[in-house]
């Protein structure tokens, strides 16, 4: 069990789709208890495995004192919605106003590969909405109206974890400038 770093937007892994879990193993298990750890340290709603850099659909949740998490989620959302408040731990301190379905019913496994259904609403329905898409290499920001996103946007330019994040680019210091002749 360890709390692990938490990517932040930018990171190319959370704009990838992340692949089915095959193998349900101590591995998953370990890692299943590193998410929840990492959550709870955050502290956050929930976290999915590519927050933390590995690549599998997996999730955990903390809503309410219940904490769980599903394995290769499938969701079931109903027509009703909600708009509330959402943020992300990958994209530190930022909240906006963000439209998801009133009540999911998210089908999945445990960690030993049991089936598992779970049925949520309001602020469980959001975190498990939201999870599933960091599975898909979706954001919550890309739920937002195009005004909203700009100001989000605008607020993680200026964030002051975004501009430690940015990656340095070096110039090479050949005669070719880099270029191969």
């Amino acid at each position: 069990m360890a709390v692990r770093p938490v990517r932040l937007f930018g990171d190319p892994v959370l704009r990838r789709r992340a692949s089915e879990v095959t193998d349900f193993d101590a591995e998953l298990r370990r890692l299943v208890e590193d998410l929840t750890d990492t959550m709870l340290e955050a502290p956050g709603a929930g976290l999915a495995a590519p927050q933390i850099g590995v690549g599998v659909r997996v999730f955990t949740w903390n809503v309410d004192g219940e904490v769980g998490h599903l394995v290769n989620p499938t969701l079931e959302l109903s027509e009703e919605e909600q708009v509330g408040l959402e943020g992300c731990l990958s994209l530190p301190e930022l909240t906006a106003e963000c439209r998801r379905a009133m009540s999911v019913v998210a089908k999945g496994f445990d960690v030993h590969g049991e089936p598992v259904t779970v049925h949520g609403s309001e602020l469980l329905a959001r975190a498990i909405q939201h999870e599933t898409d960091h599975l898909d290499g979706v954001l919550f920001i890309d739920r937002l109206d195009a005004e909203a996103r700009k100001a989000v946007m605008r607020e993680v330019r200026a964030a002051e974890w975004f501009a430690a994040e940015k990656p340095r680019v070096k110039v090479s210091p050949h005669v070719t400038g880099g270029l191969g002749l």
